[in-house]
């Protein structure tokens, strides 16, 4: 049995296109490069990293493309996630795009890829073909920790490289906490896990605040915000990190009305927290009860 063979059908489609014979071949054996072994039943998570591992196809040498293979899985569960994003509202495009191929520009940590389309302008007609580069990051999750009965929040602080390459002279920043969602996990449960991770907190409910693109000119990325019920005495705010990932994460404990001075002051300069301390002003009532 040949090795396209061997796939389930829906996978073949997504690894072969119209393909056969020796290419066939040779695009299902890129792709085991690249995996290490078909599922024999791919989900929605799977089909897509079938078509991000394939867009390197006769571009990236195999060996390449499987050291990003745990940010493409990340990449393709945002995929999935975003399969189910809001409907039409307010919103009168059109949702008609003609792409051409993506071009891989870059693949490290990150991506970059070049794309070529062309879409049905708001006066009927369709826009010329344009090149757009896009900077590919998976879905993240933020979260802000709040205790309501000593009203006060941990805000975390690291050096950030966005700050650093724009030339910023201190580019340490103040965030709520952050990180990636894994495969196969939930928002709530990726702000529990990061929370462990970068300041030590067992979360109790969670307060969705915001679902968001921070930077949709140009970037993938896609927020899921939260606030945090938890308990934060004094002496909770430490030093945190994954070593592994070279993390040095710092822990500042304030009361609400410190943390709305620093606001005010300038000094946070990141847009998840900020939208994040705006909801907390509004919702701070109803949170103590």
């Amino acid at each position: 049995m040949s090795l396209a063979d061997a796939m389930a059908p829906e996978l073949r489609d997504a690894v072969l296109g119209d393909a056969r014979g020796p290419e066939a071949e040779a695009r299902a054996g890129f792709y085991l490069a690249v995996i290490g072994a078909a599922p024999d039943r791919p989900g929605p998570e799977e089909l897509a990293l079938a078509g991000l591992v394939m867009r390197a196809w006769g571009r990236i040498p195999a060996e390449a493309v499987a050291r990003r293979l745990p940010s493409l899985r990340v990449e393709a569960a945002s995929r999935v996630r975003a399969a189910g994003a809001a409907g039409r509202g307010l919103r009168v495009g059109s949702g008609e795009v003609e792409t051409g191929r993506v071009e891989p520009s870059h693949a490290g940590f990150f991506g970059l890829d070049v794309h070529r389309l062309r879409h049905r302008r708001f006066d009927g007609g369709m826009s010329p073909w344009l090149a757009r580069e896009v900077f590919v990051v998976g879905d993240a999750v933020t979260v802000l920790p709040y205790d309501p009965l000593r009203d006060r929040v941990l805000l975390i602080e690291q050096m950030r490289m966005g700050p650093l390459g724009r030339g910023d002279p201190l580019p340490w920043q103040l965030e709520a906490i952050a990180g990636r969602i894994d495969p196969g996990e939930t928002p709530e449960a990726a702000a529990r896990r990061e929370a462990v991770e970068e300041a030590g907190l067992v979360l109790g409910a969670l307060e969705k605040v915001a679902e968001y693109y921070p930077t949709p000119g140009a970037v993938t990325e896609y927020l899921y915000s939260y606030v945090a019920l938890c308990d934060l005495p004094d002496g909770v705010a430490g030093v945190f990190g994954a070593a592994e990932e070279a993390e040095d994460i710092k822990g500042h404990l304030l009361s609400f009305d410190r943390l709305v001075e620093v606001m005010a002051a300038g000094e946070i300069g990141n847009a998840p927290l900020l939208l994040t301390v705006l909801w907390l002003q509004r919702e701070r009532r109803r949170l103590r009860g």
